[in-house]
């Protein structure tokens, strides 16, 4: 057998084909590049159109593997959240929206004073922000009025997939939590934000899990993939809780990190409704489990942008080989590393980076190395923040693009956390968790059937672990100086 899994990020269109044991199958991959558009300033938004074409591309090239006969079920990982508007007649009259939009800062911040942030934070495990939709709606409505009151139906761009390709689809807990508008407790449409923005949910997607699968594509589409015609869909799933599983972190034993161009820890949790700490956020893997964490706007774009504005060594080995050498936290530095903003776990989405410490002695693998370990502080405050809901012998499973390439980075991460770090062999880690995830939707295995391949572990040094943990101090009392005014947990 084999599963067809639609991945589309936030940089490209994946789809690809796994075997019954969640392995990905040699060469079965198709695969589509693309951009955000980030005009006017603040934007973050994709073409619906452009979007629909790759997707189905990728589609109509694996379907010409061998193996693609084999398909049992399809299944979907999507980057959240993807807000687009739908006219009377099903056409598209908005760009489809993303997490990274922060024009509605503005409106975020009237929002503010009129909710009770703490109980809007555990009632949809989401903080008012721009990342989310209540304040992008609320921005749409104020700046767009006319596109506005034209938009019938508000979906996400993974049910306007499934509504073209099968005529209606409801939308899963998974990627509904991603909004900020779902009451976690109920598992529906949360009705006080509704009131407050005067929204009407008849034109929002039902809701459901992932696992309601949806079979028999419409005509035109039975007719282009006659492979898929009967095959089930399950529904789409966010690409966090894809890479968790993906990563083998399925319960409070393990956190899942990834750091690609920006970084998250997460935790999958079964607990009925636990509790979300402060600053932190809680969305649905399912019915049954919570996927509690935080994300950074901080990763491997922190080594981007060294590398485009500072002097650094051309080779990369006698970089990684000079910053190996160096003991923690003897740059003499304090680097906040807020260059897009912050997300968690203050949330001051208008904050910017900070560099203490400046000398002329200063070099540019000094301020490489502070970058790092800037980043791995961040991600420490999360895991602090983690730590009452798991056990103190919990573990990280790691990923991603940016870890893969930097063996220094991935042990000042391992020190700043004071984990062990089990960095993980596959390459595909969201596509092949959303495999998985298909698999359990057919009864063929449980989450934690298929562990990974773990290419090497990585325990936390202790004497580096203390240096680090004073460097955290300091990075703390300068994000109190400079951003925490802004911050809404301020």
């Amino acid at each position: 057998m084999a599963v067809m899994v639609i991945d589309i990020g936030s940089s490209s269109v994946r789809v690809m084909l796994f075997d019954g044991q969640a392995r990905a199958i040699p060469g079965a991959v198709a695969s589509r590049q693309y951009q955000f558009a980030n005009e006017p300033a603040g934007a973050a938004v994709a073409d619906a159109q452009l979007l629909l074409q790759l997707t189905e591309a990728c589609i109509d090239d694996i379907l010409q593997h061998p193996k693609a006969s084999k398909v049992e079920v399809v299944a979907m990982a999507i980057f959240t959240d993807s807000l687009l508007g739908l006219d009377e007649s099903g056409e598209v009259v908005t760009p489809v929206y993303t997490y990274g939009d922060t024009r509605s800062a503005e409106d975020v911040k009237l929002l503010d004073r009129q909710i009770d942030s703490v109980a809007t934070h555990q009632r949809t495990g989401c903080m008012n922000h721009t990342t989310y939709l209540p304040g992008r709606l609320h921005w749409l409505r104020r700046t767009e009025p006319h596109t506005f009151a034209a938009v019938k139906r508000w979906q996400d761009f993974a049910t306007y997939l499934y509504a073209l390709w099968f005529g209606e689809a409801p939308c899963s807990y998974s990627v509904a939590s991603w909004t900020g508008l779902l009451n976690r407790a109920r598992l529906e449409w949360d009705s006080t934000w509704f009131d407050l923005l005067g929204l009407d949910a008849a034109k929002f997607p039902r809701l459901s899990d992932y696992d309601d699968m949806q079979t028999g594509l419409v005509p035109d589409y039975a007719a282009r993939w006659p492979l898929l015609a009967s095959v089930p869909f399950c529904l789409a799933v966010g690409d966090g809780a894809a890479a968790n599983v993906g990563s083998g972190a399925v319960d409070t034993s393990h956190m899942a990190l990834t750091v690609g161009t920006t970084a998250a820890l997460r935790v999958i949790m079964d607990a009925e409704l636990p509790d979300v700490p402060r600053g932190l956020w809680g969305y649905r893997l399912d019915a049954a489990h919570h996927v509690i964490g935080g994300a950074t706007f901080e990763g491997g774009n922190i080594f981007h942008w060294a590398r485009s504005v500072l002097r650094l060594p051309e080779n990369d080995e006698t970089l990684a080989a000079e910053l190996a050498r160096r003991p923690p936290d003897s740059h003499g530095l304090v680097f906040l590393p807020l260059l897009a903003g912050e997300r968690s776990p203050g949330w001051a989405g208008d904050a910017t980076g900070s560099i203490v410490g400046l000398r002329l002695s200063t070099s540019a693998v000094d301020l490489l190395q502070a970058a790092y370990e800037g980043v791995a502080l961040r991600l420490a405050l999360t895991a602090d923040q983690l730590a009452p809901l798991t056990p103190n012998e919990t573990s990280v499973m790691a990923g991603g693009g940016a870890l893969a390439a930097s063996a220094v980075w991935v042990q000042t991460i391992a020190n700043a956390l004071n984990r062990t770090i089990h960095l993980v062999a596959e390459t595909e880690i969201t596509a092949r968790g959303t495999a998985i995830l298909a698999l359990r939707a057919l009864g063929r295995c449980s989450l934690a059937d298929h562990p990974p391949a773990i290419e090497r572990i990585v325990e936390p040094i202790p004497a580096h672990v203390t240096v680090l943990r004073r460097a955290l101090e300091r990075q703390v009392e300068l994000y109190q100086k400079v951003v925490n005014s802004r911050s809404p947990l301020g």
